[in-house]
C-alpha cells in the first residue's frame, strides 16, 4: 500500500510539473506574441505618421511636432490590453521641427512659463491687474499685458530662461518678431503636461490649462482633433501674424489618450485665420493615423 501511494503521489507529483511548465509555457508565448504584435503596430504607425508629415512639409511652409502621452491614469484607455502599444513617446515622430519660424502668440506660452518662474521667486503675484492681463493674453490672445511684461524684463532676460529650461533660447529678441521652432513648443507642452520645470505649482498649471481649454481661436487643432474623435477635448494656444497661423496643444482623446501636436503654418496666401483649416485637416489625419480603429495595421504612401 505504502509502495502504491508513494507511485501515486510520484504521477500527481510528475502531472502538475507538466502542467504547470506547459501553462507558463503557454504564458510566455502569449506575452511574447502580444510584444510582437505591439512592435509592429509601432513600427507601422510610426512609419505612417513621419511619411504623412513629409508629404504636408514639403514645400517648406509647415512644420509640425507630435508627442503621445501617456493616458490618463483610470480611463479606459489606460487599462485597455493595448496600452503598451501607446507607452509614453513611443510614437514620437516629427517634420521640419527645428526650422525656426515666427511664433505669433504662441510666445505667450513662453512668458507664461517665465511669470510662473518669478511668481516662485517671490517677484511676479496674481494681482487683479495682472489676473485680468494673463486671462486676457491666454484667451483672447491680447498684446498688452505681453507686450508690457517683455519690455519690464527684457529680451535677453526672457532668453536666457527659456536657453536654462533647453527650450529654443532666441525666442525674443530686442526689436525683432518672436521666433521659435515646432520642436521647442513641445518640449514646453510635455512640461506643462507632466507639471515639470516652471510649471510645479499645480495651481498655476491648473489656471493655465482651463485657459488654454476655453481659448477662443478653435478652428484648428481643436477642429481637427474633435472631427476625427467626437469629444476629444483640446488646451491649445494659438498665433497669427500676416500669413503665419500656429497651434500648439495637448490632446485628449474621449478614451483617455492624450498627445502633444504642435503645427506651425505660413504662405499658401493665408491671411488673417484662414491657415487654420489647414491645421485642423492635419490634426484630424495625425489623430486617425495615431489612434483610429485601423491604427498599424498596414503601411500606406501618402505621396
Amino acid at each position: 500500500m505504502l509502495r502504491i501511494s508513494l507511485i501515486t503521489v510520484l504521477l500527481i507529483f510528475l502531472g502538475l510539473n507538466y502542467y504547470f511548465n506547459n501553462s507558463f509555457a503557454s504564458i510566455g508565448i502569449d506575452d511574447f506574441r502580444t510584444s510582437q504584435t505591439i512592435k509592429r503596430k509601432q513600427k507601422i504607425i510610426k512609419q505612417n505618421l513621419t511619411n504623412y508629415l513629409n508629404s504636408v512639409t514639403q514645400d517648406g511652409t509647415v512644420s509640425v511636432s507630435f508627442y503621445n502621452l501617456s493616458a490618463v491614469s483610470g480611463s479606459d484607455a489606460a487599462d485597455n490590453k493595448e496600452a503598451k502599444l501607446y507607452q509614453e513617446g513611443s510614437l514620437q515622430a516629427e517634420s521640419d521641427s527645428y526650422k525656426v519660424r515666427t511664433a505669433a502668440s504662441t510666445y505667450k506660452l513662453y512668458l507664461a512659463a517665465y511669470l510662473f518662474d518669478q511668481r516662485t521667486n517671490g517677484d511676479f503675484s496674481w494681482t487683479t491687474d495682472n489676473i485680468d492681463g494673463f486671462d486676457r493674453m491666454i484667451v483672447n490672445s491680447d498684446n498688452d499685458f505681453s507686450e508690457n511684461q517683455i519690455n519690464k524684463y527684457g529680451a535677453d532676460t526672457l532668453s536666457n530662461f527659456m536657453e536654462k529650461q533647453g527650450w529654443y533660447s532666441s525666442v525674443f529678441q530686442t526689436g525683432q518678431a518672436t521666433k521659435t521652432t515646432s520642436y521647442s513648443l513641445q518640449l514646453l507642452l510635455k512640461d506643462l503636461a507632466d507639471g515639470t520645470g516652471p510649471f510645479k505649482n499645480k495651481s498655476d498649471r491648473t489656471k493655465l490649462l482651463n485657459l488654454m481649454g476655453k481659448q477662443n481661436y478653435r478652428t484648428g487643432i481643436p477642429a481637427g482633433a474633435a472631427e476625427a474623435d467626437a469629444g476629444t477635448t483640446v488646451q491649445d494656444k494659438v498665433g497669427f501674424l500676416d500669413d503665419v497661423n500656429n497651434d500648439a496643444g495637448i490632446v485628449t482623446l474621449p478614451n483617455g489618450q492624450r498627445y502633444i501636436l504642435v503645427i506651425m503654418t505660413n504662405g499658401h496666401n493665408q491671411s488673417g485665420l484662414s491657415g487654420f483649416s489647414r491645421i485642423a485637416t492635419i490634426t484630424k489625419n495625425v489623430q486617425k493615423i495615431v489612434y483610429g480603429s485601423d491604427a498599424g495595421t498596414k503601411v500606406i504612401d501618402y505621396y
